[in-house]
């Protein structure tokens, strides 16, 4: 497999050499903590064959992804004009991300024909009652798909909308209809399976469902039908996204801390935070469609390593607080604190070496001066000069960087860094000796919400 199709990972610019043994990692410290690392890439082989966590193969799933396959292309036949996904965290980042990834900006203001046919696409990732009254008028019943994503169909936000959209449907489309229009994705039946609340309005209907692995979280299902169903709703390409899984897991099963890349950056925001008080995880994409990865990990590194107790019942209120930027916006905005604020973060910066367009800046307005070093130069060399000035300036003020490079934004290479930051997530996890794979700080408030309700 050639290193040109993959994403390359530099973390030259978090080690001590280059920020001082102050704030960046020394070879010594790699060192010492070889051992840590060895042992729990151990026990994460054991419970990757146990099947304890089901993430790291779901893109193997041959027969799961057939049937994707299958009922998005019967759904298609129908010609719906907008695919509702309804769900919230894991249910609905991962799907963002991907749409802004790989179809082409502002796709739902595109026409049907640059769409390729395929839907505008609503993710409704809250409860607020204006968007949510806004979306129902753009999307009228008969012309929309409306995917229901819940493992446990206990989700208070998601069932809150379904109930709209159910009594909605039953008005427009009538009863019978709605298996046209309503698909279910939630944990599977089974004697051993808990039963999901949708199971009952899935067969109440008639409708196609999709099943969530017991085994796998919503935080870590983009590569279940959680993600791939809508994926390939909208015309993305699923070999690709599995060819980069793949490729990936290669480079992530390495029992090593400097070639394996999710370990080697686990391993880094481990050693920062906790010996150079580095609390703060930055991730920057020089690029639009990667924005949403952004926010994507945000989720799954947060409510994955922020917990209170490790595993074994020792209070360590553990986890980096993690912060989404884009450049170059954002040079405008947190750069300044990034650069002359407190020195407590460790900063991800991705650039893309080919964006699928090139935009040469014309030599016109010769009545302003100062700017003929712009003029015959193109938009992608500016947007290259920003992101290595930044690093450069980082650099400066002894800020710990690790480089993420796209040679170009792929299915395979998004699936790439998809596939590593939850394999980083999960030996993260290991190190900080807290269950990644548990949120139960997020219980308590739904909880509290469903007694408000009126509910138990």
């Amino acid at each position: 497999m050639s290193n040109q199709l993959d994403i390359r990972i530099d973390v030259s610019r978090a080690r001590s050499g280059a920020v001082t043994s102050a704030h960046g990692v020394t070879a010594d410290e790699l060192r010492e903590i070889e051992p840590r690392v060895l042992k729990a890439h151990e026990q994460l082989l054991r419970e990757r064959e146990e099947k304890k966590y089901g993430f790291f193969d779901l893109y193997k799933h041959d027969a799961v992804f057939a049937d994707i396959r299958e009922k998005a292309a019967h759904f298609s036949s129908f010609g719906y004009e907008n695919l509702v996904v309804l769900g919230i965290g894991g249910s609905a980042l991962g799907i963002t991300a991907l749409n802004t990834a790989l179809n082409l900006p502002y796709w739902n203001m595109l026409s049907r024909a640059a769409r390729k046919g395929r839907p505008r696409l609503f993710v409704m990732d809250n409860i607020d009652p204006d968007t949510f009254k806004v979306m129902m008028r753009l999307c009228p019943p008969k012309k929309t798909l409306y995917n229901v994503i819940s493992k446990s169909g206990e989700t208070a936000e998601t069932i809150c909308q379904l109930l709209i959209i159910v009594e909605k449907l039953e008005k427009e489309v009538g009863a019978a209809a709605m298996k046209d229009h309503l698909v279910v994705t939630t944990s599977p039946k089974g004697p051993n399976a808990p039963k999901s609340l949708l199971h009952p309005v899935a067969e109440t209907y008639n409708l196609v469902s999709f099943e969530i692995p017991l085994n796998v979280g919503g935080r870590f299902s983009v590569f279940s039908p959680v993600g791939m169903f809508p994926a390939a709703m909208l015309g993305m390409d699923l070999d690709g996204l599995r060819e980069g899984c793949a490729r990936m897991d290669i480079r992530c099963s390495l029992p090593s801390v400097t070639l394996n890349s999710a370990y080697l950056r686990a391993v880094y925001h481990y050693l920062l935070d906790t010996r150079k008080g580095k609390h703060i995880a930055v991730m920057m994409p020089y690029s639009d469609a990667l924005r949403d990865i952004a926010d994507w990990y945000r989720q799954l590194w947060a409510e994955s390593l922020g917990k209170r107790f490790a595993m074994d019942g020792t209070e360590v209120f553990a986890g980096q607080t993690p912060v989404k930027a884009l450049g170059a916006t954002d040079q405008h905005s947190q750069i300044q604190l990034y650069r002359e604020g407190p020195n407590d973060k460790i900063i991800t910066m991705i650039d893309v070496q080919r964006f699928s367009s090139t935009l040469k800046v014309p030599d016109v307005l010769p009545q302003i001066s100062g700017v003929d070093y712009l003029r015959g130069k193109t938009m992608n060399r500016l947007m290259n000069a920003e992101f290595l000035g930044t690093m450069d300036a980082l650099k400066a003020s002894h800020r710990p960087v690790i480089r993420i490079t796209f040679p170009r934004i792929t299915p395979s290479t998004v699936a790439q860094l998809l596939y590593m930051l939850e394999v980083e997530t999960a030996m993260a996890g290991k190190l900080y000796r807290v269950n990644a794979f548990d949120q139960p700080g997020v219980e308590e408030g739904k909880k509290n919400a469903r007694k408000r309700m009126g509910g138990e």
